[in-house]
């Protein structure tokens, strides 16, 4: 039997192939779209260490994934998954998945320079860093004042030179903030084999106070890049990719917009989330979560588990972009999980 066909299909016949897994909801950033400081200050209590899953606990899921469910690819996230101690002991135990062909990483960087070998050596295969500006004052105000632009840098040219490519950086673009670094990412990468890939600012949770006016449209972006090199389209490399690909026609790389607002991409979503305190989620935009954490901690084999996520998947529906317009006309719900939980 092969590995496709063991994956369960949501309502949509959407299979499920690729799980995101935080592994903390910690971060040492306050992103303005993500946790602003206001809200998630020195004062905020985050999830007790008793209620993050154990490494042994998130490969014993992830195995159930990857061997029982098909699942190909893991990613590894937070809240800032760096953070996490000892990070690199999660990296080999999961790299050692029968059947699994990718296994990647999201973090803001800024700890990465020290970490991007052990990472490397311990099976991670390649990285993506978020990095919105390189301008100093536009940086801070996006991470809240935490961070510098050289650290994330360093942290990129380690990842390099560790060989965790190809490296990809995330820009959340948002109008009025930071759409004029947009010209300056694309410039400075070009050419250095990295892929610049411009986000569309989207409302994820409650707190970021989300605008449909903030939105940079990836058309919009587009032309931003095209000011200085000239794209032309490139085909997609596989069901489910969330990027529209460009190259440059000079052909010095690559860059990727991701138009989760204007071009929503539900219908080819195939990606469940695990957060930090064991829930199994089945879109960015979740209200709530399937606990595998207290099944999971009260004895339940790996065929229930399997059952309990496949079941889950079987049940899912979601389609949140392809739906927003109309939401707008309604108000928002104060139950949607934030960012930093569901693990970006």
């Amino acid at each position: 039997m092969s590995q496709e066909s063991l994956s369960p299909l949501d309502r949509l016949q959407r299979p499920l192939r690729e799980l995101r897994v935080s592994v903390t909801d910690r971060c040492n950033f306050r992103c303005t779209y993500c946790m602003p400081e206001e809200v998630y200050g020195e004062s905020y209590r985050f999830a007790p260490r008793s209620e993050i899953l154990r490494f042994e606990e998130i490969t014993r899921i992830a195995a159930i994934a990857v061997e029982r469910l098909g699942v190909r690819k893991l990613r590894l996230t937070g809240g800032e998954p760096l953070t996490r101690r000892e990070l690199p002991g999660l990296v080999a135990m999961l790299a050692s998945l029968r059947g699994l062909e990718d296994l990647t990483l999201t973090t803001n960087g800024s700890l990465l320079a020290d970490q991007a070998q052990a990472l490397r050596d311990a099976g991670l295969r390649r990285i993506t860093i978020s990095l919105d500006a390189l301008d100093t004052p536009t940086f801070l105000r996006l991470s809240g004042g935490r961070g510098s632009v050289a650290g994330v840098l360093a942290g990129i040219e380690a990842a390099h030179e560790a060989g965790l490519l190809p490296l990809k950086i995330n820009c959340v673009v948002q109008r009025g903030v930071n759409e004029h670094a947009v010209e300056a990412l694309a410039a400075h990468f070009r050419g250095s084999g990295a892929i610049v890939r411009f986000i569309e600012f989207m409302d994820v949770g409650t707190v970021n106070r989300w605008s449909p006016a903030d939105v940079v449209s990836a058309d919009e972006i587009r032309a931003l890049i095209e000011r200085s090199a000239p794209l032309e389209p490139l085909a997609g490399t596989h069901p489910g990719e969330v990027a529209e690909r460009y190259r440059y026609r000079d052909g010095s790389g690559e860059v990727g917009i991701i138009a989760s607002v204007t071009r929503a991409f539900c219908a080819d979503c195939n990606r469940a989330r695990l957060s930090a305190d064991g829930r199994l989620l089945t879109c960015l935009f979740a209200e709530h979560g399937t606990d595998l954490r207290g099944p999971l901690r009260a004895g339940a084999s790996d065929a229930e588990l399997a059952a309990l996520i496949a079941d889950t998947w079987r049940a899912r529906e979601d389609r949140y972009s392809e739906l927003r317009a109309e939401r707008l006309t309604t108000p928002s719900s104060k139950r949607r999980l934030q960012m930093f939980q569901v693990g970006g």
